[in-house]
């Protein structure tokens, strides 16, 4: 029963203020979705990656072997995703990167903190690094078939990656008055993410829920699947094994719908994909904590 309720103290603050923005958008408010995206991406969540890199206290070569695992799982995930996705007979451009890529930020990264301290979101990032550089390397262009080199290298998220990197392993730390001002900035980045996941939800406009739940399933079994096999062969010690376990798993994230409508990959499918494997993750992300934690 405790443990039970310790899930619930963890997954609550995370569906409850996406749930507050959800709410938010449904009762006609304003929220400036891109400028939030924006702030969030450019300065927030950059500010929280480096800092909690460079101050964080876990091995070096704890972060190389989840960093290692995240890479080979997200490769085992990919190869999975696409021998289904061509058996039935789907759209490549459509469904691979948002089968692929989950929402290791907005859902990830929170779920991290609550249940793990400072060392689940030292963890968490370093997954979410790896997923980012993933998608901005290849996920674009799965979805727009133009080569996005140039633009992964225009994204503070990847310089603040390798900064934050490679001050954890030479042992630098920034000035104390620099360090407080980044932290700061970092804070803004969990409640701004939850709070735009809620609304970019409201937003959506879902198409084809069948098919949808369907390759909600897939990509969840699949994923844990691969997140608990690379997980033992890389051997990771049990809260790194935990996190790998559960950002792998984490839903569709919202960028995927941005981007297929930015680039005119069937967005209303993957809305309802969206959609569908966020609710879906409300019931399959307590159930792993609870057999993680």
């Amino acid at each position: 029963m405790n443990l039970v309720l310790t899930v619930l103290q963890i997954v609550a603050p995370v569906f409850l203020l996406g749930t507050a923005g959800f709410v938010w958008r449904k009762a006609g408010y304003d929220y400036p979705i891109e400028f939030v995206t924006r702030l969030a991406m450019v300065l927030a969540v950059p500010c929280l990656i480096f800092t909690a890199l460079m101050q964080t206290e876990i091995d070096p070569a704890a972060l190389s072997a989840l960093s290692l695992a995240a890479l080979a799982a997200y490769l085992m995930v990919g190869t999975f995703s696409f021998a289904a996705i061509r058996i039935f007979g789907l759209t490549r451009r459509t469904w691979l990167a948002p089968t692929i890529f989950g929402n290791t930020g907005n859902i990830g990264l929170p779920l991290m903190m609550f249940a793990y301290g400072e060392a689940g979101l030292g963890y968490g990032v370093v997954v979410f690094a790896v997923m980012a550089i993933l998608s901005f390397s290849i996920g674009i262009p799965m979805i727009s078939g133009q080569n996005s080199i140039r633009q992964m290298l225009r994204e503070p998220m990847l310089w603040a990656t390798l900064l934050g990197a490679l001050f954890l392993v030479m042992g630098w730390r920034t000035p104390d008055w620099l360090t407080n001002s980044l932290e700061l900035a970092g804070q803004m980045a969990i409640p701004l993410m939850l709070f735009t996941l809620g609304v970019a939800v409201a937003k959506l406009t879902p198409a084809g829920i069948g098919r949808a739940t369907a390759m909600s399933i897939l990509k969840l079994s699949v994923c844990v699947g691969a997140a608990v096999l690379t997980g033992r062969l890389f051997n990771l010690e049990p809260v790194a094994f935990a996190v790998l376990v559960i950002q792998i798993a984490t839903p569709v994230a919202v960028s995927s719908y941005m981007l297929s409508e930015r680039f005119n990959a069937d967005p209303d499918a993957v809305a309802g994909y969206v959609v569908v494997s966020t609710l879906l993750s409300v019931l399959s992300l307590p159930v792993l904590l609870y057999f993680l934690l």
